[in-house]
């Protein structure tokens, strides 16, 4: 027996989601190709509000969609983003690999930021995708600097209160042609990087 009147329907749940989003948020802010990932994002935040703080390089999602045509891998930070992404692609996290705790015990870091030195032989074209942990995206930032092969793209959406927001911007003033979508300020997570990836894999 119903207790409650609500819309049960997945494809209904999923059309009217969508539809309320492009009610509340101004999508044409966006260049064309980017508003299907802007309005994947606030549907994963639940959330139109995170919008004017998306922040973008000019060939962010061309690059992206090429490097996933081409069959690039997907670098992660954590499972959760990992478990996230449909369709079948092979994504990669290195966070739980057993050298990862060495590498941060050596290197004076997180695991998440040393889980990122195993990613150097797979770095080339790779589209990265963070959502997690701002040290991973201060760290990615300092190998490539200092040589390591850069990423097609970068979905660069780690969360919290100590240096999420400085490593987004760190990312946005790195240039060097690497290109990124990312989201100032402390907000992000683990579902806004999995949808991240899903509107590009969806494109491509």
């Amino acid at each position: 027996m119903s207790r409650y009147t609500y819309l049960r329907d997945p494809a209904a749940i999923y059309e009217r989601s969508f539809a309320l989003i492009e009610a509340e948020a101004d999508l044409g802010r966006f260049p064309r190709d980017l508003r299907s990932l802007a309005a994947r994002l606030a549907h994963a935040a639940g959330d139109t509000s995170i919008l004017p703080d998306l922040v973008w390089s000019s060939d962010a999602i061309g690059a992206g969609k090429a490097a996933l045509q081409a069959g690039a891998p997907i670098l992660v930070d954590s499972a959760m983003v990992a478990t996230g992404v449909t369709g079948g692609r092979t994504v990669l996290c290195t966070l739980g690999d057993p050298r990862t705790s060495e590498l941060a015990r050596r290197l004076e870091t997180t695991r998440s930021a040393a889980a990122v030195e195993l990613w150097r032989p797979h770095l080339a074209g790779a589209v990265v995708a963070i959502g997690n942990a701002p040290t991973a995206l201060f760290h990615l930032l300092e190998i490539i600097a200092d040589g390591a092969p850069k990423p097609a793209l970068v979905l660069g959406f780690p969360v919290g209160f100590v240096g999420a927001a400085e490593a987004k911007d760190a990312l946005v003033e790195f240039g060097d042609g690497v290109d990124f979508v990312t989201l100032r300020g402390r907000r992000g997570g683990s579902a806004l990087a999995a949808a991240a990836l899903n509107a590009l894999a969806a494109a491509a």
